[in-house]
This record gives C-alpha cells, sequence and structure tokens, in this order.
C-alpha cells in the first residue's frame, strides 16, 4: 500500500511516500481502506517536532473516513461498513489501523466525504462547546481562528445551540466574508477584539472564549473575559503558549480550562461516542455545512501542509486516498 512517511522533523518536504505491506489486525482493532484524510494543525505540529511524540520513521495524520476491509471476530464492525474513524498510527495512507472504541459507523446519507470534514473538527467542537465551556444560549461567546475547520464547525454549533452573542476573530481582514457567511455580525482581527467586545457588552465582557491561538490573544483574551467568565484554551497555533497569572483568576472568579483531543483519545477514547453521534446526526440532517474544502491527491501531501502553514485558506484541507473508489 501507499503511505506518506517521514524519518525526521522539518519542513514539507521531510514528507515522501513510499510502499509498504499493509497492516496487521491486531485484538481490539479494524483494518479501515482510506477514502479520505484530514488534515489538520496537530499534523504540522508533530511533523515539526513540536509535539515530539514516537520514533522515526512514523506516519502523520489523526482521522480517515473509509470502508472496513478486516475486523476481529465479535466485533462491532464488519467488512464493508462505512466509518470515520481515528488512525491508530497515522491516516496519510491507504489502509490504516483503528482502535474499535474510536470508530464510528457513516450512514448511507452521509457521503464519506462530507463525514471527514467534520471528523476531528467536529468532534472537538462539540465537546468544547458541551463539556468544557459549557455554553449556555444567553452566553455572550468568542471563537478565535474562526475560518479554519474548528472554527467553521464551532460557529455553527454554536448558533445551533441557540447562542444569541457570538462573536468571532480572525488572522486578516480577507477572511471576515467568510466568516459572516455563517450569519456572524461581529467579527474582528486579533489586533483590535478586546476593545470591541468590551464595547459591544458595556464593559462587561464575554462569558466564554474559545483560544487555539494562543500567545498575546490569550492575554488579550484575559482583557476581555467577564467575571466568572471560562476562557477554553485547547491550542496554540501561534508557535508560542499564552501567559496567564493567577491574578487573572482569583478576584475575578474566572475559569481556565484545557482540553486536548489527542490526550482523551489516549486516556478516556469512550468519552468522545457521544459528540461523534452528535456530529453524524447532524450531517445527516444536512445542520453542518464545510463551505470551502481544499482537496489534495496523497501525493501531493507537501502542498497541502504548505497550504495550511500559509494561513491563506478557509474552511478544512483534505486528502483524497481512495475517493470514489471506497464508495464515498
Amino acid at each position: 500500500m501507499r503511505r506518506i512517511i517521514q524519518h525526521t522533523y522539518g519542513e514539507a518536504n521531510v514528507l515522501q511516500q513510499d510502499e509498504c505491506l499493509d497492516p496487521v489486525l491486531n485484538p481490539g482493532e479494524v483494518l479501515i481502506r482510506v477514502a479520505w484524510a484530514g488534515v489538520n494543525f496537530a499534523d504540522i505540529k508533530q511533523r515539526r517536532g513540536g509535539k515530539a511524540t514516537g520514533t522515526f520513521p512514523f506516519v502523520l495524520g489523526l482521522d480517515v473516513t473509509g470502508i472496513v476491509i478486516a475486523s476481529n471476530p465479535n466485533s462491532a464492525f464488519q467488512v464493508g461498513d462505512r466509518v470515520m474513524a481515528f488512525a491508530k498510527t497515522g491516516s496519510y495512507a491507504e489502509i490504516v489501523r483503528a482502535d474499535e472504541r474510536l470508530i464510528y459507523r457513516v450512514p448511507l446519507s452521509i457521503s464519506l466525504r462530507e463525514a471527514i470534514l467534520f471528523t476531528t473538527v467536529g468532534i472537538l467542537s462539540e465537546m468544547l462547546l458541551t463539556e468544557i465551556g459549557q455554553v449556555k444560549p444567553t452566553d455572550t461567546i468568542i471563537i478565535h481562528s474562526a475560518a479554519g475547520g474548528v472554527g467553521t464547525a464551532l460557529i455553527q454549533l454554536a448558533l445551533h445551540r441557540g447562542v444569541k452573542q457570538l462573536i468571532a476573530t480572525v488572522g486578516n481582514r480577507e477572511k471576515i466574508k467568510y466568516v459572516q457567511s455563517f450569519g456572524v455580525e461581529h467579527v474582528f482581527t486579533y489586533d483590535d477584539f478586546a476593545e470591541n467586545v468590551l464595547l459591544l457588552t458595556n464593559g462587561k465582557g464575554a462569558d466564554v472564549i474559545f483560544d487555539s491561538v494562543a500567545d498575546h490573544v490569550t492575554r488579550k483574551s484575559l482583557d476581555c473575559l467577564a467575571n466568572y467568565g471560562t476562557l477554553v484554551q485547547f491550542g496554540n497555533s501561534s508557535g508560542s503558549a499564552g501567559e496567564l497569572s493567577t491574578t487573572d483568576v482569583h478576584a475575578s472568579c474566572r475559569t481556565i480550562r484545557g482540553f486536548s483531543l489527542g490526550t482523551t483519545r489516549q486516556l478516556d477514547p469512550n468519552r468522545i461516542k457521544r459528540a461523534a453521534s452528535h456530529i453524524l446526526l447532524l450531517l445527516e440532517n444536512k445542520k453542518l455545512k464545510m463551505p470551502m474544502i481544499h482537496e489534495f491527491q496523497l501525493s501531493d501531501v507537501q502542498e497541502a501542509h504548505q497550504l495550511m502553514e500559509s494561513r491563506q485558506y478557509q474552511g478544512k484541507i483534505v486528502l483524497r486516498i481512495g475517493g470514489d473508489e471506497c464508495g464515498s
């Protein structure tokens, strides 16, 4: 089978295609012939060495959609099942292994292409909103990096939950129209959002802020986080951590909550099932959309990574691996 492998940390050119034997099925696993794989910012961090986990060589990638081609006796999955899943040892490959606890059936009414658009970003966003941020319709919320995959999903899920006051931020003004297309009235840049949030809320600030950027964005978020508010920190796409102080929370009764979908997949995989089921239900009912989709062939993975690193994109980046051959 074909796969994308890297032997060292570095720029996108360290990603190389090769061929290897098909993976061997182990207990508690399923083999999936991949139709589509997502490209996520976590892949960029791992490729550069920011996560510094695993041993060389390794295959990047978190999520896939495809067709089950092998399963164990008494497995809940059968050959031919259409699924979305988190791959066990990287998703940039034609066939992957997946833990049965991290596999979810895709109804026939949802294409495998549609499902990959929200496998990671949809599940992550649903858990951020409901479990971590515990967002209520009456909350004023801020979604940073709103034009990316997670931002696109967070906006739609928040609006679906009835949130009335939603404020979004983007890295540059060229992305504002994309975010406004979802019905978001107030969209600012990372440089000017804090003062505008305070103006919009008469000095109160936002009740919940979702921050995957960190660096100075975290400090500016704290400048406009309401008393008793929650800052949800789930990434640092800027490459720099945000700085916090105990004085940021105790007198104002504010909360800082962190979340990692990667950690949750490792330590508590069953916790993800509810969110996955909800995302599939919304997709089946046509309640989620991804207006901007950037498709690349597996052999063009370097270009996919370069586009993500450029930040000159909106929506979701995906790799077409099996595509229609897998029943998408």
